[in-house]
């Protein structure tokens, strides 16, 4: 049996994650998302690859979703709906809560602020959701009577987790994004040590190793208070759900302690809908969050109140958390084009930015100037500041997981190309796996070790009990004096006696091993023995007698011997 992968999005590079596995004659897509960098073709993933007629129906066993961000999930609806997919669909509770606001808040921004041609409607983004079946951690659902996946914790925002897939005896986990230490409102990702021939893994931070998160939480508060102290407005570009919450609980907890009066807004309509499912998937949250729920809801901010859109050139400094992230358009690209020209105010990018998006552009080295089209360019004075709050793993976190995990083979995606190739160097030197990372379009061709179960008759079971005890000195120690692994132990078992057996393997039947002469009984037949006797030529023989008579060796009455 064998594992092909086709990549159809975040082939070296992050954004449109969408993967096509097929294993054992299933074939399950892996996330369908968009790409925020790209307005034409590029935006979504070529899907005439998984079939040139358009009969995903019969491509595809199934898609399975790994959280709500919109490079996972922002292709889902015009797949379905534009496409004709009418598939099995799966996803967590949360992110079947989740992901039709932020598909919708992205269709309203793209649509009707922006004029784009229409992708997918809202009543298209309702019915994909219609179609979707919920998973739960850790839950094991059998997709068809082959398949068989399960969901682990994953981190990275709520709801999100890695998807375990079995078929047959070859297994595979693909992580979607992950996050492998703990923030202030999710856990750690969590999963099982698993026999996997195949690992696929997000790579963001292929090269990157962060230092302590409370540093980084120290540093951007003193880069805010900063701003605020000289009378500057603070932008936060940030989607609505996630790192927000995250950085909202961050500040809210600090305007506490500080007694500060500066008011922080936040300008997404979304965010009380948000906050809501959070209150609703406690449960997906950290544990402190969830320990202290009872007393006090942590999402429940003090110092964080609505924006209204006349703010936007008020006098006073003020901390505003704007939609988009990454500021890929919307209401972030409206208050920067605003703001970004004032030495005092400050624009911090909590976290990664596709390449072709303005945050990416800030993030690679400060421009003067941005241009947004022909007739339209950016004066960029403020300061810029960036600080990796990002939920995904950094590379000792990718390390340790394909570490634990020990995967046959991995295949790397959503990250970029160089680093990519230095993680992927690192993962075959460091743990001796092999390793890919194939471009978009690209399929990777993974081969497995087939298990055949395997029936021993009782007579075998017999013949294998025995063991040749005159190899084993009366030194030798007892199985019971090792550890497994040890060596000693090993040498013990090689003093074993081989036992020989027959393989039987009927079409319809389990194999079964059995011993010689089951076997002829098997067949209904009788033993046969050749048995082989020593001869010698008569010539030969004749010879000797003559020898003997010369000799006087033969009886005297000159008889011939009684037999030759």
């Amino acid at each position: 049996m064998a594992i092909e992968c086709l990549v159809l999005g975040a082939g070296q590079e992050v954004g449109k994650s969408c993967v096509v596995v097929s294993i054992g004659g299933k074939r399950i897509m892996f996330d369908c998302g968009m790409h925020m960098g790209y307005l034409d073709h590029r935006r979504y993933p070529d899907f005439s690859r998984i079939s040139e007629t358009g009969d995903f129906n019969s491509a595809l066993t199934c898609i399975i979703i790994t959280h709500f961000h919109l490079d996972h999930v922002g292709a889902l609806p015009y797949f379905t709906e534009v496409c004709g997919y009418q598939g099995p669909i799966f996803m967590t509770y949360p992110t079947k809560a989740l992901a039709p606001l932020m598909l919708e808040d992205y269709r309203k921004v793209m649509v009707e602020r922006r004029g784009e041609e229409e992708q997918f409607s809202y009543d298209h983004i309702v019915d994909c959701m219609k179609k979707v079946t919920t998973l739960d951690l850790k839950q094991t659902v059998q997709v068809d009577k082959d398949l068989q996946i399960r969901a682990y914790y994953a981190g990275h925002v709520l709801g999100a987790v890695m998807i375990y897939a079995k078929v047959g005896d070859t297994a595979m986990v693909y992580t979607g994004d992950y996050n492998m230490t703990p923030d202030r409102h999710l856990g750690a990702a969590q999963i099982d040590r698993l026999q996997l021939d195949l690992l696929i893994t997000e790579s963001t931070y292929a090269t990157t190793i962060r230092d302590s998160k409370y540093a980084r939480e120290r540093e951007f508060l003193k880069a805010v208070h900063k701003c605020i102290s000289g009378g500057g407005k603070v932008l936060i570009p940030t989607f609505a759900l996630g790192r927000a919450q995250e950085l909202c609980i961050l500040l809210d907890d600090y305007w506490e302690r500080m007694n500060l009066k500066i008011p922080i807004y936040f300008s997404a309509g979304l965010t009380i809908q948000a906050n809501m499912y959070y209150k609703m998937f406690i449960g997906w949250t950290s544990q402190k969050i969830k320990d202290t729920y009872a007393i006090r809801n942590t999402f429940d901010f003090k110092h964080v109140c609505p924006f209204d859109r006349s703010l936007i050139n008020a006098s006073g400094p003020c901390v505003l958390f704007a939609t988009p992230g990454m500021i890929s358009g919307g209401f972030s690209l409206e208050v920067f084009k605003q703001w970004a020209p004032s030495e005092k105010n400050l624009v911090t990018l909590p976290g990664y930015c596709v390449a072709g998006t303005i945050g990416h552009k800030l993030m690679s080295g400060k421009p003067t100037r941005i241009d947004l089209d022909k007739d339209t360019q950016i004066d960029v004075r403020c300061q810029i500041h960036q600080l990796s709050f990002s939920p995904h793993t950094d590379a000792k976190g990718i390390m340790d997981l394909v570490e634990f995990l020990s995967p046959k083979h991995v295949i790397l995606v959503h990250g970029e190309k160089p680093k990519m190739a230095t993680l992927k160097g690192r993962i075959q030197s460091e743990l001796g796996i092999q390793c890919y990372d194939p471009a978009n379009n690209e399929t990777v061709l993974i081969s497995t070790t087939q298990n055949v179960k395997i029936n021993a008759t009782k007579m075998f079971m017999r013949s294998c009990s025995h063991v040749d005890l005159h190899s084993v000195t009366k030194s030798a120690p007892c199985l019971s004096d090792f550890s497994f692994g040890d060596s000693g132990a090993s040498n013990l078992v090689r003093n074993e006696k081989v036992a020989e057996g027959i393989l039987v393997m009927e079409k319809n039947k389990t194999a079964k091993i059995l011993c010689e002469d089951e076997f002829l009984q098997t067949l209904h037949v009788k033993e046969h023995n050749v048995q082989f006797q020593y001869s010698r030529p008569l010539e030969v023989c004749r010879e000797q007698v003559s020898c003997q008579s010369s000799s006087g060796l033969l009886p005297s009455n000159g008889s011939s011997p009684e037999r030759w």
